[in-house]
């Protein structure tokens, strides 16, 4: 891979990986539909853990809060939002694992990741994110999320697994149909984000070690693109986070729909 194909392949997955627009749906532009590479994989876990680090690191207070509430949790003191905030994060991950495991073992994992199923998905959810952004009133805030929410919107993210639907998309649509506000449910969304996205590294990891690389070769380029992937990370979640006191999800509907619409053209050409 080119350095320019490297810094594109960063850029994409920071920028997308935590917007509602799906990554799926850009990097099945940049990536062959036969199948990751050896290299596609150690590239891809690469910039998920790059990217996670961004949320990780921004959402610091959160993440110690969370930690700091797991063992009461774990002692079924869940009195304080710490507590119900690390089991609620804990719950919410369960179908997401439960469902990939089933898609990975059955093999059906491959099947959905094809331009017409992201295409389809990337127009509806996008319908669907902004109905819930214009039918729910926003009463609620993050400090309010609990362990119902957490079942609900865990439910949502394992709809995810779908390619072109958005982890972050649903969460963040269930969060405005639970009555979040948009900033809350962004917020409890990309929350939920951390411990889903670094079983997925794990996993891309674990598959990465059966595949036949050279991963002293690849080292340098997974270095670079893990770097690129969290600046790039952390400028997309800053400025959506900032804009989202601001402006409604409607920008990211509309881009949705558009690339969905391309999507389906390149498919059905």
């Amino acid at each position: 891979m080119t350095l320019f194909q490297l810094v594109i392949l960063a850029i994409v997955q920071g920028i997308t990986e935590f917007l509602p627009i799906s990554s799926s749906a850009h990097l099945v532009l940049l990536h062959e539909l036969g199948g990751p590479s050896g290299e596609a994989l150690a590239l891809d876990v690469a910039v998920h853990l790059g990217s996670i680090l961004a949320v990780i690191l921004y959402f610091r207070h959160d993440v110690r809060a969370a930690l700091a509430g797991i063992a009461p949790a774990l002692r079924g003191q869940l009195e304080s939002y710490e507590a119900r905030l690390a089991l609620g994060l804990a719950i919410a991950t369960v179908p997401a694992l439960i469902l990939g495991a089933v898609l990975q073992l059955t093999g059906w994992v491959h099947h959905l990741r094809n331009i017409t199923v992201i295409g389809w998905m990337m127009i509806l959810f996008g319908i669907l994110l902004y109905a819930a952004h214009r039918l729910m009133p926003e009463t609620r805030s993050a400090s309010q999320f609990s362990l119902r929410d957490a079942v609900v919107m865990g439910l949502w993210q394992a709809v995810a697994l779908v390619p072109g639907v958005s982890r972050s998309g649903i969460t963040m649509t269930a969060g405005r149909f639970l009555g979040f506000d948009r900033h809350s449910a962004a917020r409890v969304a990309l929350l939920m984000s951390i411990p889903i996205t670094l079983a997925t590294g794990a996993a891309l990891g674990l598959e990465m070690r059966r595949a036949e690389i050279d991963a002293a070769a690849l080292a340098r380029e997974s270095l670079i693109a893990g770097v690129i992937a969290f600046f790039a990370a952390w400028a997309a979640l800053a400025l959506m986070m900032k804009l989202l006191r601001v402006v409604s999800f409607t920008p990211y509907v509309i881009y949705r729909v558009i690339l969905g619409v391309f999507l389906l053209g390149l498919a059905y050409s």
